[in-house]
């Protein structure tokens, strides 16, 4: 884990200005680099005709020059203004525009690798520093989009053509503006990787503090019993004390790296001002270009200084996309590139060939089963032999080899029931209707019923992970929300892992009895149990262990 950090820690101090994944994963960000662009240039053909514009009414006020002279310049300089501003403000709307429509497919691919990942495929990262990045991670795209992508694109455009403008204009000018301007790159190189750092260190402080504050909520109870709910509390403290020194630290080197490139810029233009100054006493320029470069030279550097000034704002929702990234960028195949999805017509609803689950250097036996409408498959086999990671293979959510043969992709045909119930906060009524488009009462409490919770209010509300029932009562809400997708004409097949592991032997056989019948309706199971009652209700039992096998029930 420790040199896998590094690495990724190594990976990310070598990353662009802009990350590609960016353009790849939000498409959004395409068109916000198109519009910057178009929008950038056109502000520094404002600028540069501004300049030009102020510098002759500067000249002609100078000079005596009449009204009648001033007033067309003056106008003119009044709309490039207008028309500065107006671009200004275009500016922003396309850069919340290019925000808002790449953090939601950001969001939205994330999503959608969690769903390809599944659990085992994101098991090694907390559910919680997910949320974190997915939530106020992401939000700080807007930092990125709004202040620092589109100073980035004016330093790309704005900076080189100010800078041929000047030489053209005053070649000593130009110069020295050339020789000054690398000084801030240097700067910024220094101050980006420090605040990256710092930055990174805050992100990862934020993470570990949600985490641990979910897992002491989650175990709350048990720290309660044991009398250690203090120390729990102790070390959330410690950590958001840590967080706010880091959040400090982070804002001193925001304030120190904008002094430091404030200061840079002042003295480059100084120096163009004071040889200016010396050439005009000494006739070697005019006041024209002397004003006009004058009026230029700031606006040079000011790209380059807002792109150090802004990386700091945006520094948290870089450090959020490279999460992100990380995510994406591992995203396990889907079922069918991993474990050879077969699809056919004839046949049982779902065939498996030889499945064989790897998971790093351990690997299970390869399996052979079938289970077609009507039939109860039951899984047996000691703890650890892969009985839970075979449904996990035929789900997509982790690496197999073999072929599975199904009618459609599995997860079309399965209304799946996992060993941890996965509730989510809300009535129960929502947890059992969980996918479909509206909630159908009448088939919530068929449902319920058949789970045997019989007196279960469907519309009594769960907390955080099902918070308010027993482990037995959330693996029967769990049984019911697999009902629901098979009745509702969302699944073909139920497959159940480790339904009663928590029931009395009463209430588990009347599961049974409630299963069976599912089965006689037309209704395909795979059951995974290691309660040897299940097979008086099995049509075949495949039983997982060294060499796999399949005996009659």
């Amino acid at each position: 884990m420790t040199d896998a950090s590094g690495d990724e820690t190594s990976a990310r101090r070598r990353t662009p200005p802009v990350d590609p994944r960016l353009l790849r994963y939000a498409r959004a960000a395409r068109g916000f680099f198109a519009g910057s662009a178009v929008i950038v240039l056109v502000q520094t053909a404002v600028v540069i005709v501004f300049s030009y514009v102020l510098s002759r009414v500067l000249v002609g006020a100078v000079g005596g020059a009449s009204a009648a002279y001033l007033l067309p310049f003056l106008g003119a300089g009044v709309a490039l203004a207008l028309v500065r501003g107006g671009l200004l403000a275009l500016s922003e709307l396309v850069s919340a525009r290019g925000a808002a429509r790449s953090s939601l497919q950001l969001r939205s691919a994330l999503v959608d690798a969690a769903g390809r990942r599944g659990p085992q495929g994101l098991a090694d990262r907390s559910p919680t520093s997910l949320a974190v990045t997915a939530g106020r991670g992401l939000e700080s795209l807007d930092a990125y989009f709004g202040r620092y992508l589109p100073q980035l694109v004016s330093t790309a455009i704005t900076t080189p053509l100010l800078i041929i403008a000047i030489l053209v204009a005053d070649p000593i000018s130009g110069l020295i503006v050339l020789a000054t301007m690398p000084l801030i790159p240097l700067f910024m190189v220094l101050i980006g990787l420090a605040t990256r750092a710092v930055q990174r260190r805050q992100l990862d402080t934020l993470h570990r503090l949600a985490t641990r504050f979910a897992d002491t909520v989650a175990g709350l109870g048990t720290l309660k019993i044991f009398g250690r709910h203090r120390r729990a509390a102790d070390g959330i403290g410690t950590v958001t004390a840590q967080y706010k020194r880091e959040t400090m630290a982070v804002l001193r080197v925001s304030f120190v790296s904008g002094f430091a490139l404030e200061f840079l810029a002042s003295i480059s233009v100084a120096i163009v001002a004071v040889t200016i100054g010396l050439r005009l006493l000494s006739g070697e320029t005019t006041l024209l270009v002397g004003l006009f470069v004058l009026i230029l030279a700031p606006e040079a550097y000011l790209p380059l200084r807002q792109v150090g000034v802004q990386f700091h704002a945006a520094a948290e929702g870089v450090a959020a996309s490279d999460e992100v990234f990380a995510v994406l960028d591992a995203a396990d195949p889907a079922v069918g590139e991993s474990a050879g999805l077969v699809l056919r017509d004839a046949g049982p609803l779902i065939e498996l060939r030889g499945v064989r689950v790897t998971r790093g250097t351990w690997s299970a036996p390869p399996v052979d089963l079938s289970v077609d409408a009507g039939e109860i498959v039951v899984i047996e086999g000691p703890s650890g032999s892969g009985k839970s990671s075979l449904l996990a293979a035929l789900l997509g959510f982790t690496d197999a080899d073999g072929e599975i043969r199904a009618a459609r992709p599995p997860r079309e045909l399965i209304a799946w029931a996992p060993q941890h119930p996965g509730l989510i906060t809300g009535t129960v009524a929502e947890n059992v209707a969980l996918g479909a488009s509206e909630v159908d009462s009448a088939l919530v409490r068929s449902c319920l019923d058949s789970a045997r919770l019989p007196s279960m209010d469907p519309a009594r509300r769960l907390g955080v992970q099902g918070a308010g029932l027993s482990g037995g009562q959330a693996q029967r809400v769990a049984v019911a929300r697999a009902l629901y997708r098979a009745r509702s004409g969302r699944a073909r097949v139920l497959a159940l892992d480790e339904p009663t592991s928590d029931l009395t032997a009463d209430t588990e056989a009347r599961l049974w009895d409630a299963l069976r019948a599912e089965a006689d309706g037309g209704c395909g199971i795979l059951l995974v149990s290691h309660r040897t009652s299940a097979r008086r209700i099995a049509d075949r039992v495949v039983r997982v262990t060294a060499a796999s096998e399949v005996t009659g029930a």
